[in-house]
């Protein structure tokens, strides 16, 4: 379930998830919140600066910089985390996550839950339709951000 606060977050991951768009790259935005204080947001810049593990959520964490714990944070995602996020979102012990879509890409949430990681899942529809109509214009560049 979310709550007011997390709705503004929600729009934050999307706003991040936008301005990737906005600059030639992936749509996948992530914001770092603790309580109802923005540590960072980020975006995917894989295409940007060529980094292939400048996923959303690895820019969010980057830009947010040292925690001395994470154990109070939301970590608010416009895509559902690939193995590679996800793997850090447990090893960073971040309890709580919010996933915009996981219609255009999924699979992980069950690894997070079983690693004691509350996931929700928003349903947003304009994440979820960004994301749609960016792998329908760009598949190949899509495919390759997940490697298939």
């Amino acid at each position: 379930m979310t709550s007011e606060l997390d709705r503004n977050f929600i729009e934050l991951a999307f706003t991040e998830a936008k301005k990737s768009a906005d600059a030639g790259g992936l749509p996948i935005g992530a914001a770092l919140a603790r309580g109802d204080t923005v540590l960072a947001g980020g975006h995917n810049q894989r295409v940007q600066q060529g980094d292939p593990i400048a996923h959303g959520e690895m820019d969010c964490l980057r830009k947010a910089g040292r925690q001395t714990t994470y154990r109070d944070t939301t970590l608010y995602t416009s895509l559902s985390p690939c193995m590679m996020c996800s793997g850090t979102i447990v090893q960073f012990k971040i309890p709580r996550l919010v996933i915009n879509d996981t219609k255009n890409f999924g699979g992980n949430e069950d690894f997070l839950r079983e690693h004691g990681v509350e996931v929700i899942d928003a349903a947003h529809s304009a994440s979820i339709a960004l994301m749609r109509d960016f792998i329908a214009d760009n598949a190949e560049l899509w495919n390759e951000d997940i490697m298939e």
